[in-house]
This record gives structure tokens, C-alpha cells and sequence, in this order.
């Protein structure tokens, strides 16, 4: 790892550099002050300490850009603040956060958190039962949205049966029934006292709620507190490997957990500036490409389907040498991809894993430390206790199955981790103060211990008593040039319980027929157990996905 003197990794962590994974996984811990608040102890700090160091760089499709310091971000959202101080929002209230890409999110959010706001960031795909949900589960009491047409309508439906909410803010044009927050920025001070008595934040107080994506029910309100953005450190500076005054890329919206882990927390704390590239309209890997290009992105996150749909184009064409490291999360990371993109890039993609509960859990750190294995997902993040339990609640021994769980986390609650449900207590007191928290992963370890994701506990097929997850098949799959993203799912059969049905979005230059149908099936036939291959294949133009972007397995 390179060395470190990084001015407010010096105050968080007692060590910072270490020889290997073993001296990582037994020293490494996070002081938390007891009144951490990101606003003020990590934006304003650096505004402080180096007046011109660089935040934020954001262009749109438009190639308009903007360029941030920390003493822009500070001055900015200390006007936010002080604008959302005025419209009676104060500690504890509740504020939904739907701003796309836009830069004014980083504001926004920075203001909450000095503010002691609970934050709850959301995607621009909500609908009107969607928004009236999330209102009425959380209380929220503001809404801020991007001026978008879509955005608006279902946020004017929404409102009058949303009893809490007082404020709509929008960024953008004037409309009628909605407060201007530029306007109400520009009137406001930028000058903002830390809050003090009943108004001061605590480590532990809630700081930012997640609704889960929901593929199997409603969405969860997953609460985090403000020692979460701490426990980033780990996902940014030891798996994304950012570096200090150099650009930071992850491809999310900001309704996304996948902001916080890639777009501001960790990133700044490591005082790495974030690139955004504001996409608006359906992803295109050409664009993409050209923005790392053109800006010199060092460092640089995104879905596995990303790089799949990148690998589509001729790479050839972009000048991508400015780049470091490349990671990706969010999904099962199939070993084509990283064998095609270290052929053109020369650069191995490090997978991590983890979920909306919390940071980074298993990531490969770093060919410094241990060499990423095909297949694994990696290692455990020192912060946590992690096992692999069996089916009987023991812990898993070497290359047996088991739910991936993180230990004792009533009595010492890890760093980063999720500290409940918002307003259900008895459903943080369920998943959280028995054993430990079941993620609901299941996994196998390997005898070097490297963990290998299977899959979702419910997406397991049983099929005439074989258990099959779906990741093994989807990445046999994917190894065909002929697909370019699919999704493995359990068919009901009257003779075998279950039978493997595989959904396939085809690349370029391929159409469906029965022929590539059996073709496919006997590709799987070669990479895995024969009687793992999909019995059914159904073509489709795209596979549904939940407002996270991952796939809804449950419509399938």
C-alpha cells in the first residue's frame, strides 16, 4: 500500500499503512469522536486546513462543468443550511433527497448532516405510491427535487397524502407550489455556528436512512448514524485505493447506497476529489469512456454490467492510461469480464461486496496484499466479526455453505454497520440482537480464506436435490459472446421441484432461435455440472430492475 499522511486519516486511525491483509485484519481501527459530524469535521475541516483543495468536478451530457473546493462546498452548504434553518427544519426532522447526479446533492447533503437533518436520498424512477410510502414511513418533512417533468408530477400527486411534509424545494425554474432553493440559498448567510445543546449531533444519533430496493416486499428503512461515513475509509482507501487530490469515478445515482459508498464519504475523508459525470438519459458506454478519458480519472468504480456494456465498444478508441484502479460492487463480478478488461486496460478489476446495511464486507484489497482468485469476492473488512453460519447455526467449515453473518453486533456495534430499522424496533431487534446480523448471503470459504458468493438465500434452486446457485451458471453464461447480461431463476417442475430458467439480454449482432438456445446450453454444460444448465432460455430486451439497479429476480 503506498504510504499515507493524509491529514484527517492521521486523526481517524491509529495505523494507516500495513505490510499484509493478516497486520490489516488484526490492527486496523477507527477512532470515532463522540460529536462526529461529517459536514463539519470532514468538509469544513479540509476547507480549513487547505483552502483550495479541490471536491468536486461535475459535467453533464451537456459538457457544461463545474468545479468545487472544499471551501465552496463549505460556503455553499452553509447557506443551504442556514435556508433550511429558516423553514423550520431541525434536528431529527426528515428530508427526501431526489437530485439525480446534480451537483447541488453534495450540498444538500453536507447541509442536513451539519443541520442534524435525517437525510434519506431516493431515484428519480419513484412513483406516486412510491413517494407516499417513503413520506409516510419516515415523517419526511421536506422533499428537494431536480426539475425534472416526471420528478415533479408524481411529487405534486404525492403531497396532499403525505400529512408530515411542509416543504417542496426544487432545483431549477420557478414553478408554482414550490420553494426555489437557489433563491432561498442566495438570500441566506454562509456563514453557520456549529449547533450546540439540543441541537448537536452525537456519533450515534440517526444521520441517513436507505429504503432497501424491495425485490421481495416493501422497502426497509435501513438507518445509519453519523459514524457512518467512517467506516468508509475502508471501502475507499484500502478496496477503491483513491487517491489524495486525484479523481475518483463511481457510476451511481445519487438514490442509490452506492453514492455513499462511492461519491462522498470515504472519498473526501481520504481527500480524494469526486468526478460526476451527470448522465441523464440511457447509459452510454461511449460517453462514459470519453469523459475518463478526457478528465483524467484515476481511480474508478461500476456495476459489472457497465463494464459488460463497455466491453461492447471498440476500447480501442480511448486513451484510458490515466486510470490506477478499477473495482466493481453491486453484483456478481463473472470472470469474462475481468478477463476481457485486463486485455484492453491492463488493469484487474477488484470486486467487493456488501449491501445498503452497511460499507464494503469482502473485497479483494489489492494485489499487495493477496492476489484476487477467480471467482471470489475476496476478504473480510476488518471491521466486522464475520463467519459463515451453516444451516444449523454453526459456524461453516471450509467449502460448506453458510449464511454470512456479522457477529455480536448488539453489544459492540461495528463502525459503518446499520443500526436498525427507522421507527421498528422490533424488526432492528429481530435481525440484529440475536447471533448477529444474517445478511442473507449465502457464501462458501475457501481453505486460503477467500469467500465465494452462491447466492441470495432465496434465490437458491432446488432442483431434484441439488442446490444451485445462480451466480455459477450467470457467469458460465456471460463467458458466451452472444450475451451480454442475464439472470438465473428457479421454474417449477412436477418431477424435479424446481428447473433452471436463465433470462438473456443478447449483444449486438445476435438474435434469438433455437439454435443459439441449445448453443447456450451446452456452453453452460462445458463451464459447469452438467445439471446445472438452464433448461429454459427466454430472450429479452432488457431484465426488470429495482430502483437500486439490481435485478428483480421475483418478476422473472
Amino acid at each position: 500500500m503506498q504510504k499515507t499522511l493524509n491529514y484527517l486519516l492521521n486523526k481517524y486511525l491509529p495505523q494507516i499503512d500495513f505490510d499484509s491483509y493478516e497486520e490489516f485484519r488484526e490492527k486496523f481501527t477507527i477512532n470515532v469522536p463522540e460529536d462526529f459530524n461529517f459536514g463539519f469535521d470532514v468538509v469544513d475541516a479540509w476547507a480549513d486546513a487547505e483552502p483550495e483543495k479541490r471536491a468536486l468536478v461535475w459535467v453533464n451530457e451537456a459538457d457544461e462543468e463545474k468545479d468545487f473546493t472544499f471551501t465552496d462546498i463549505k460556503r455553499l452548504s452553509n447557506r443551504a443550511a442556514n435556508y433550511f434553518r429558516s423553514l423550520g427544519l431541525r434536528k431529527g426532522d426528515v428530508c427526501l433527497l431526489i437530485l439525480r447526479r446534480r451537483w447541488e446533492y453534495w450540498i444538500c447533503a453536507t447541509a442536513l448532516h451539519k443541520l442534524g437533518v435525517i437525510l434519506i436520498p431516493a431515484t428519480l424512477q419513484l412513483t406516486k405510491k412510491d413517494i407516499v410510502y417513503r413520506g409516510n414511513a419516515a415523517g419526511v418533512k421536506a422533499i428537494i427535487c431536480v426539475d425534472d417533468a416526471f420528478v415533479i408530477s408524481q411529487v405534486e400527486a404525492a403531497a396532499p397524502e403525505i400529512p408530515s411534509l411542509e416543504n417542496k424545494l426544487l432545483v431549477g425554474a420557478p414553478r408554482e407550489g414550490w420553494l426555489d432553493l437557489h433563491a432561498g440559498m442566495d438570500a441566506s448567510s454562509e456563514t453557520l455556528a456549529r449547533p450546540a445543546d439540543d441541537q448537536a449531533t452525537r456519533w450515534d444519533d440517526v444521520m441517513l436512512v436507505y429504503f432497501t430496493s424491495g425485490t421481495t416486499g416493501m422497502p426497509k428503512l435501513v438507518q445509519h448514524n453519523f459514524a457512518y461515513p467512517l467506516g468508509h475509509i475502508v471501502t475507499a482507501k484500502y478496496w477503491q485505493h483513491v487517491e489524495e487530490n486525484r479523481l475518483h469515478m463511481s457510476v451511481s445515482d445519487s438514490g442509490w447506497a452506492k453514492f455513499g459508498w462511492g461519491k462522498i464519504y470515504g472519498q473526501w475523508i481520504c481527500g480524494a476529489t469526486i468526478f460526476c459525470y451527470d448522465m441523464e438519459g440511457k447509459f452510454n458506454p461511449n460517453h462514459l469512456l470519453a469523459k475518463v478519458e478526457k478528465y483524467g480519472v484515476t481511480t474508478f468504480c461500476a456495476p459489472p454490467t457497465m463494464y459488460r456494456f463497455m466491453l461492447q465498444e471498440d476500447l480501442s478508441q480511448f486513451d484510458l492510461s490515466s486510470l490506477h484502479h478499477c473495482a466493481t460492487a453491486g453484483e456478481p463480478l463473472n470472470p469474462e469480464v475481468v478477463k476481457r478488461w485486463k486485455e484492453y486496460t491492463g488493469h484487474q478489476i477488484y470486486e467487493g461486496f456488501g449491501q445498503t446495511e452497511g460499507p464494503v464486507l469482502l473485497a479483494n484489497f489489492g494485489s499487495e496484499w493477496f492476489e484476487p482468485v477467480q471467482g471470489s469476492t475476496g476478504k473480510p473488512n476488518p471491521l466486522f466479526d464475520i463467519r459463515l453460519l451453516n444451516a444449523d447455526g454453526e459456524p461453516a467449515e471450509d467449502g460448506e455453505e453458510g449464511s454470512l453473518t456479522i457477529m455480536d453486533v448488539k453489544n459492540h456495534p461495528p463502525v459503518g454497520l446499520f443500526t436498525g430499522y427507522y421507527r421498528d424496533p422490533e424488526m432492528t431487534a429481530e435481525k440484529l440482537y440475536g447471533v448477529g446480523y444474517n445478511t442473507g448471503d449465502v457464501m462458501w470459504r475457501d481453505s486460503n480464506g477467500y469467500y465465494r458468493f452462491i447466492g441470495r438465500n432465496d434465490d437458491v434452486i432446488k432442483c431434484s436435490g441439488y442446490r444451485i446457485g445462480p451466480f455459477e451458471v450467470e457467469s458460465a453464461l456471460v463467458a458466451h459472446p452472444a450475451v451480454v447480461e442475464c439472470a438465473i431463476t428457479g421454474a417449477p417442475d412436477p418431477i424435479r421441484g424446481q428447473i433452471v430458467k436463465a433470462t438473456v439480454v443478447l449483444a449486438r449482432g445476435y438474435a434469438p432461435s433455437p439454435e443459439l438456445t441449445k448453443e447456450l446450453q451446452t456452453h453452460v454444460k462445458k463451464l459447469t455440472a452438467p445439471y446445472k444448465y438452464p433448461r429454459v432460455i427466454v430472450f429479452r430486451d432488457e431484465l426488470p430492475k429495482s430502483t437500486s439497479g439490481k435485478i428483480m429476480r421475483n418478476q422473472l
